[in-house]
């Protein structure tokens, strides 16, 4: 069966068609654009695109719609995200619904990834898997004895809130947070911080630029994989926090499997020694011993199959 897979992104947006035999996924077509200006105008490009596929390709069974949160996926709402202002309370799913006249499905973008891990992904043939986005922001989709669990009203999974240190790097609105200390803003943030006290002592730094705030998290690994000793210990600190946090994970929801997102994915090198120490430290071995902790399998693709997997999922009545 025909798949539309639409993505709403703070940056860009577009339409993917896949086609889905039971088992894996074939893409047949994409588009891609700059995310409008107005809600309005995303949604026309996007309703624009997406019938004309469904005028090339006939007999699409679903759309699935892939956004960043909060959401409500029951009414097919999108809230208030921080990365779409002026999307308050958009009816996303009756507006595509009505012009398209196809079943249409809304997901928030860590449920998406848990999803499309645990149907083509490292989360395949597993009952318990925890996907954590690990990227611009650290938030979380939950499988929970084979289904997707999103919490009374849409708000699990939001772990970047957790508060690991009263101090340090704010995310989520929360100083010290776990999306302070491990998504690639936060970790950005700790090293202007860092670099900034050495620089003040007279020391330099081999990664920081003229404009402080162009640190970004492949500058720091690049310096880090070079040897610089200030970027290594950024790391360090970073996958210590990933630790103390997967580790609070392992001991509450006992999961088989808890695949990482994109800077895991590209830096695990630098995060993995650290990480293990505290995950080591502070979990319960038998806990520990049945989960596995791993780069999401879809990699750099996930994105990709994240629309087309709610979908998916949606009629399959999940």
């Amino acid at each position: 069966m025909k798949i539309l897979g639409i993505d709403i992104g703070g940056t860009k947006s577009g339409v993917i068609l896949a086609e889905y035999d039971g088992s894996t996924v074939n893409f047949l077509d994409k588009t891609s654009f700059p995310t409008h200006a107005t809600p309005e105008e995303t949604i026309k490009t996007l309703l624009d695109d997406s019938k004309k596929f469904l005028q090339k390709h006939k007999n699409i069974a679903a759309a699935g719609i892939n956004c960043g949160g909060p959401l409500n996926s029951k009414t097919g709402t999108i809230l208030c995200p921080p990365n779409l202002p002026g999307w308050i309370n958009i009816p996303i799913v009756d507006i595509l619904k009505s012009e398209l006249d196809i079943p249409c499905h809304l997901q928030n973008d860590a449920n998406a990834g848990a999803i499309a891990e645990h149907l083509f992904g490292a989360g395949r043939g597993f009952d318990n898997i925890m996907f954590l986005t690990h990227g611009t922001g650290m938030g979380a989709g939950l499988i929970l004895n084979g289904k997707l669990y999103s919490g009374t009203n849409d708000m699990a999974g939001e772990v970047g809130h957790i508060r690991l240190e009263r101090f340090g790097p704010v995310g989520f609105g929360k100083a010290g947070s776990f999306e302070g200390f491990c998504s690639g803003g936060g970790i950005s943030r700790l090293a202007q911080t860092m670099a900034l006290e050495k620089l003040q002592m007279g020391e330099s730094v081999s990664f920081y630029p003229n404009h402080p705030a162009s640190i970004d998290v492949k500058t720091i690994a690049e310096a880090a994989r070079a040897g610089d000793e200030l970027a290594k210990e950024i790391f360090a600190i970073s996958g210590t926090y990933l630790g103390r946090a997967i580790a609070l994970f392992i001991d509450i929801l006992n999961p088989e499997r808890i695949l990482l997102g994109s800077i895991y994915g590209r830096c695990k090198d630098l995060l993995y020694d650290s990480m293990m120490r505290e995950i080591e430290k502070e979990s319960l071995a038998f806990s520990r011993e049945v989960c596995k902790i791993e780069a999401c399998g879809l990699g750099e693709a996930i994105n990709d199959y994240e629309a087309v997997a709610i979908a998916i999922y949606g009629l399959n009545g999940a």
